[in-house]
């Protein structure tokens, strides 16, 4: 009777470096899921901090969600950043405020209509 030694791997060897790759590929995608989980506990931080002005909060949050604070000192999403950034919404409108002399009108004709191009 002839015994053989079992071999671990009988793969060709182009089989076994893919899986190696795929191996790989999973602990980036590990990492990176890991690196977007502190990256999002980092931004909420900055949003909610005492240590950071209500700019610096606001623009966290704008950052954050991809929006603009709307310029309207009545809409409604200005609650809901007052909330989420810790601050006063009378702060907030104070930011809208200050960020008043930065915003680019739209040129009006002389009897104050949008003009067409």
């Amino acid at each position: 009777m002839i015994v053989t030694a079992p071999v671990p791997d009988r793969r060709p060897s182009y089989l076994r470096g893919g899986e190696e790759s795929l191996m790989e590929f999973r602990r980036r995608r590990e990492i990176d899921a890991e690196a977007r989980v502190e990256r999002k506990r980092h931004d909420a931080a900055e949003q909610t901090s005492m240590l950071n002005p209500p700019g610096v909060r606001i623009r966290a949050w704008e950052q954050v969600h991809a929006l603009r604070m709307p310029s309207n000192p009545q809409h409604p999403i200005l609650e809901l950043i007052a909330n989420s950034t810790q601050i006063s919404l009378a702060q907030v409108r104070q930011e809208q405020r200050a960020r008043g002399g930065s915003v680019v009108q739209a040129p009006t004709n002389s009897d104050g209509s949008v003009p067409r191009f």
